[in-house]
């Protein structure tokens, strides 16, 4: 397949110039005389590589370089003026343009420039496409795993998301059941349609009903103006209730009368309004103990439960607790990378997790703070190390005449401080990591023992 490139200049001259130019180095050629026919080539098909003049009738070449990269940021843009103007050449770069030449140019001067234009945006697409198949392989739509487990999960979303059935999400808080909603809606043939989430737990009994169905002018007191509801922003899209066995036993019932019939009515209007919405429901309750005890409508269980997906908690899953951490670091600590020491991915490896991935996050987050370039053992919360101090192998005695302690102490630091060092061959910040300890308290450390050369 042929490179493909736009020239963008209302000059026919130039235009004529560069298409015989690039067509005989081979290249797919289409011009423009102006930005809103540029446009109007890039809303129907994809370009390389853009060559616009800064200055034209109508929108100039800046602002077509700024719409460019909003709708297609791996398109390469290459600006040429007749005019040498520091300031534009400044905000063109800004922008993202690759380069910026001035008229009149060599032949051999602008080709090269293509060239390596063209060059780098080859990179930047093979960068995207392997992003695009790490994330596929560790996770799927913006859910992190690849656990048997969770391959079961990216199976079943797949199999339900085309489908337009109610979908029951189980699983305790901070599995990750508002994201399983968000794949199934990104996988349906609603993805560009409206998803909208509510936690149903969250509202107050007074207000749900108006959140979900919205309400006419003077409904209530408070109602200065017609409202849509929930319903209606989702309408053609998907509304995700999440904590739906929180919903009081009222709501329900005209919950249930929505999803049968396909309508509903604002609060304090007469009107009908159907509705096409695909309603995903979630819950970390036991729904069966809510029916037995009355606190759930049976028939409602029946309508939302056509296909049920159930979260596993972080415990069942432990195996993605290391690409979770890694995760959270790019996501937290985009800057730069950050270690993660072996007893600290140890001691997270065995923790069972209650609030599960939320909590993963939390912690990570804590220890970032802490030190953003390690996640050390003693970085950790009290509870995720609790129980994991190594057992010295030594017998401890203690003389009958006494003995002094601190130089016995320092002795035995000093000992596991040079072997960690003798380990990783002298590199400070590997040593700390392999200690399960932040690289500044590493070097406080060998500091007070007279053992710090200063170097990294």
């Amino acid at each position: 397949m042929k490179t493909r490139i736009l020239i963008v200049d209302d000059e026919l001259s130039m235009r004529e110039f560069l298409a015989i130019l690039l067509e005989r180095e081979g290249y797919e050629v289409v011009v423009a005389s102006n930005a809103e026919e540029a446009l109007r080539q890039i809303g129907g098909s994809l370009f390389d590589l853009v060559i616009s003049d800064v200055q034209m009738p109508g929108l100039s070449g800046i602002e077509l370089l700024a719409r460019i990269k909003q709708t297609t940021p791996d398109t390469a843009v290459l600006m040429v003026t007749a005019f040498t103007a520091a300031e534009q050449a400044v905000e063109a770069m800004k922008l993202g343009a690759y380069d910026y030449i001035s008229k009149p140019f060599k032949n051999e001067e602008i080709k090269v420039l293509i060239s390596k234009a063209l060059e780098k945006q080859g990179l930047k697409r093979e960068n995207t496409i392997l992003r695009q198949e790490v994330a596929q392989r560790d996770g799927f739509c913006g859910i992190i795993g690849k656990s048997a487990r969770m391959r079961e999960l990216f199976d079943m979303i797949q199999k339900v998301a085309p489908s337009q059935s109610s979908v029951l999400i189980l699983g305790e808080s901070g599995t990750g059941k508002e994201l399983a909603a968000r794949a199934i809606h990104g996988c349906s043939p609603r993805k560009a349609k409206p998803f909208v989430a509510v936690n149903c737990g969250a509202i107050p009994e007074s207000l749900i009903e108006s959140e979900l169905f919205g309400h006419k002018k003077g409904a209530f007191t408070g109602a200065v103006a017609d409202r849509p509801g929930l319903f209606e922003q989702a309408d053609g899209g998907t509304l995700f209730l999440d904590e739906i066995g929180e919903l009081p036993l009222l709501l329900q019932t005209k919950l249930l009368r929505v999803l049968q019939e396909r309508e509903f009515r604002r609060v304090g209007d007469a009107k009908v309004l159907k509705t096409d919405v695909r309603v995903l429901t979630a819950s970390n309750r036991d729904l069966d103990e809510d029916i037995k005890s009355g606190g759930f409508r049976e028939d409602l269980y029946y309508r939302i439960n056509v296909v049920q997906i159930v979260m596993p908690p972080l415990r069942e899953r432990i195996e993605d607790i290391p690409l979770l951490v890694e995760h959270f670091c790019r996501k937290l600590h985009p800057g730069g990378p950050t270690t993660v020491a072996p007893g600290a991915l140890k001691a997270l490896m065995n923790y069972p997790f209650p609030g599960n991935i939320r909590e993963l996050e939390n912690i990570v987050e804590r220890s970032l703070i802490l030190d953003s370039e390690l996640i050390a053992e003693g970085s950790l919360p009290k509870q995720v190390t609790a129980g994991r101090a190594p057992c010295l192998s030594a017998e401890v005695v203690i003389p009958d005449e006494g003995m002094f302690l601190e130089p016995l102490l320092d002795d035995l630091e000093k000992r596991y401080l040079l072997k960690a060092l003798e380990k990783t061959g002298g590199a400070k910040k590997k040593a700390a990591a392999l200690l399960g300890m932040t690289f500044r308290s590493f070097r406080y450390r060998l500091a007070k023992l007279g053992m710090d050369n200063g170097e990294e």
